[in-house]
Formats: structure tokens, C-alpha cells, sequence
């Protein structure tokens, strides 16, 4: 899923102008409990900010305490951490301290422009773009999205839902905006898409967030999807789901409210088995070991962690008749391909237009990659895998 529970958030504001070296933008990589978290450290016309990319929080503000040609400290009296460094050799070589547990994090200068994307949409849009609204009345939640149409109409059209965490309608994370790039790849094909802001998120208002299960979720993806039905634009409204939003694609699949699904690395198994297997293979050697019983106790106190550990999508996605797209990475570390791929020929129903395929080389977000792990995310310019682009898109067509 895309909900990582290594939450290091740190800030940064205020700057002397004293410094001549230490400039510009600076990234380096915290390494705690077998993962990597990428930090950018700006200091630029006068002001100071720092971003955690892989958390999704840029611009946040902090205290410096120090700033000389050759030294800097930032303190951050919130989350009890600090972090000080010298400039050596053309770099900031420091440590990063909070709550007593000291971290090495040395950074080498950067583009403030932050990295390469290269599959950002640019340029002239064969397609128009219209800013909607609609609203799930049970929950209080009106959800703020894009509706993208490619210049003369669609015969099909997706709603677009992200994976786990509150994300906004392009699911950006880790300096990555899926959902923008694969909604410009399908408009250019000829396929719609509405991708839309979780509740209480982005433009979207209203609604508990904070609490919300994935049944929860499921019933503003439904809102959507009466949304679009009620438009009387499109002759068949399906779901793209990523992650958590693939397993809300079976929920409503089993409702009969899809025409078709594309799940990009839904589960297809009981949500504790999946969080046991990121947790042992976390890259801690202390979490190779971890039972069930311990990971559940460890998790008490999150209601969407407690449900999607309870939750077992067998009966959903043995209930789904509409044509599915399953697609997994074969090096996907959060929702693994040899767990869930032999899950989903098993349970889905037979139907002449299903495909299930294990993507080689691929991560939990669909790009090529070493290792799989989440640290290495933030750091691969591909927001997509070009072939799996293809594959939803020729799929889609055919149907």
C-alpha cells in the first residue's frame, strides 16, 4: 500500500544571509530501520525550507540556529529534532538528531527544481479538462476532481482511485503523479478518466479522513460512479484502482456497479497477511522475525489499519462478472506478485476478457527497477512503466 509507517517529519524557515557556500538546494538520504527517506534541505533567496518528497511534504518551515560559510544547524522544536553540518569538500556532511537517536545524513547539491519527470504532461492537449464536483451525502463529503475528455467524445470512461493515505486526485507521491500521466496517456487513446481528491483532501471537503476504511472509500468511489452515469456521456463506466484502490474495484465490482476494472496491484488476499509480509521485509533485521500476533497488537489504534488487516476480498472478487485487468510488478515489495497473482486466477470468474499479468521488473508503482523497495521510488525519473500504459490501453479498446 502507499501508507508507510516510518513517519519522520521534519521543517525548516528563517535564514542569515551569512553564508557563501551553503546555497541553493541540498538532498541526502536519512537510512532508519532498513529504509531510505529521501531529504531536500533549500536555501534559496533568502529563505529556508526543507521537503520530505517521499512523505509528500514540501515548502515546511523550521528554525535555523546557526548559518556561517561552513556551518549550519536547523532546529525543530515540534517533533523534537535537529540537524547540524559542516560544508566539506563540496557537500554538507552532519547528523540528524530527534529524541535522542542520532542519524548520519550527508547532502550533495541539487537542481532546486527537484528531480527529472520526464512523463509529465507538457504542451498541447488534444483533450478538455473540466473541473466537477459530487457528493457522497452519507458521509458529508463533497469530492473535488478532473474529468478528462478526450476532443470529440468517449465511448468509456474510468473513475480513477488511489491507494492508501489521503492523496490528491494525481495520487502524487514520491514527487510522482500517476494518475495525471496514465489520465493523458488514455485521453489520447480516446478514453475519459475522472480522478478526484480523497475527502477531507485537496479540493475535496467534508468527510472523515482520519478514520476512514477502505468500505468507507468505497462509497465515494460509488458516488463518482453514479456521477458519471447520471452524465449519460459514456456507454460504459469502469474503475481504475491502484493499490488500495484496486481493492475497492472488487468491492463495487461484486455490487454489479462497474462495467469493467483495471487493478493496478489490487489485494486479493486478507489484508494481515500482506502487512506481515512489507513488515518482514522492511530491510530491519529486527522485523524478520515479527508474528502475527505481535504486528497485530503493534497496530492497535489505527481503524483503518485494524480493518484492512481483518478485511479477506475473496468473496468480492469471486463475485466480480465484469471484465478485470490485473496487473502486478514482479518486484512489487508492498502487494507481491507471487502472493496475489495465484489469488486472482484463482477467484476470479471465468470471462473472455479478463487478463491477469505479473509485470517483470516492475514495482508497487509500476516502474522499472533494482529492488523493488519503496526507498527507491522517489529517486527513478519513470513515474510508469511505458508497456503498462499500453496494456491498459489496448485492453481497453478491445472491450
Amino acid at each position: 500500500m502507499n501508507r508507510l509507517f516510518l513517519t519522520l517529519i521534519l521543517a525548516c524557515t528563517g535564514l542569515s544571509a551569512n553564508a557563501q557556500e551553503i546555497r541553493r538546494s541540498w538532498s541526502g538520504e536519512l537510512e532508519a530501520m532498513g529504509q531510505k527517506l529521501p531529504i531536500v534541505l533549500n536555501l534559496i533567496n533568502g529563505k529556508c525550507t526543507l521537503d520530505s518528497p517521499s512523505q509528500g511534504a514540501t515548502g515546511i518551515p523550521a528554525t535555523i540556529d546557526l548559518l556561517t560559510k561552513d556551518s549550519i544547524k536547523v532546529r525543530v522544536e515540534s517533533i523534537g529534532a535537529s540537524y547540524a553540518a559542516r560544508y566539506v569538500d563540496g557537500r554538507l556532511e552532519g547528523t540528524f538528531t530527534q529524541h535522542g537517536m542520532k542519524l548520519p545524513l550527508n547532502m550533495k547539491e541539487t537542481s532546486p527544481d527537484g528531480p527529472k519527470r520526464p512523463q509529465t504532461p507538457k504542451g498541447l492537449f488534444p483533450y478538455t479538462t473540466e473541473e466537477v464536483t459530487f457528493t457522497n451525502a452519507k458521509a458529508g463529503a463533497t469530492l473535488a476532481g478532473t474529468l478528462t475528455v478526450p476532443k470529440g467524445g468517449a465511448k468509456c470512461v474510468m473513475i480513477m482511485v488511489t491507494g492508501s493515505g489521503p492523496e490528491n486526485r494525481d495520487e502524487e507521491i514520491y514527487a510522482h503523479k500517476p494518475f495525471a500521466v496514465i489520465a493523458d496517456r488514455l485521453a489520447r487513446a480516446g478514453i475519459a478518466t475522472l480522478r478526484y481528491d480523497d475527502r477531507a483532501t485537496g479540493q475535496s471537503v467534508g468527510g472523515d479522513m482520519k478514520n476512514a476504511t477502505s468500505a468507507d472509500l468505497a462509497e465515494d468511489a460509488a458516488a463518482g460512479i453514479e456521477w458519471l452515469r447520471a452524465q449519460k456521456r459514456f456507454k460504459k463506466v469502469g474503475l481504475l484502482g491502484h493499490s488500495e484502490g484496486g481493492l475497492i474495484a472488487f468491492m463495487l465490482g461484486a455490487q454489479k456497479k462497474l462495467d469493467f476494472i483495471v487493478s493496478l496491484a489490487g489485494p486479493a488476499v486478507q489484508g494481515d497477511s500482506i502487512l506481515l509480509y512489507q513488515t518482514r521485509n522492511s530491510g530491519s533485521p529486527l522485523a524478520k522475525g515479527i508474528t502475527m500476533e505481535y504486528l497485530r497488537n503493534m497496530m492497535k489504534g489505527s481503524k483503518w489499519v485494524e480493518w484492512f488487516m481483518d478485511y479477506d476480498p475473496t468473496e468480492n472478487i469471486a463475485n466480480t462478472k465484469c471484465p478485470v485487468l490485473a496487473l502486478n510488478g514482479s518486484k512489487d515489495c508492498q502487494v507481491p506478485a507471487d502472493m496475489n497473482i495465484p489469488a486472482l486466477r484463482r477467484l476470479l470468474p471465468k470471462n473472455k476478457k479478463t487478463v491477469i499479468k505479473e509485470c517483470e521488473g516492475l514495482n508497487h508503482l509500476f516502474q522499472h527497477c533494482t529492488t523493488g523497495r519503496p526507498d527507491e521510488y522517489y529517486q527513478i525519473e519513470e513515474t510508469i512503466a511505458e508497456e503498462v500504459l499500453t496494456d491498459i490501453i489496448n485492453w481497453t479498446k478491445k472491450l
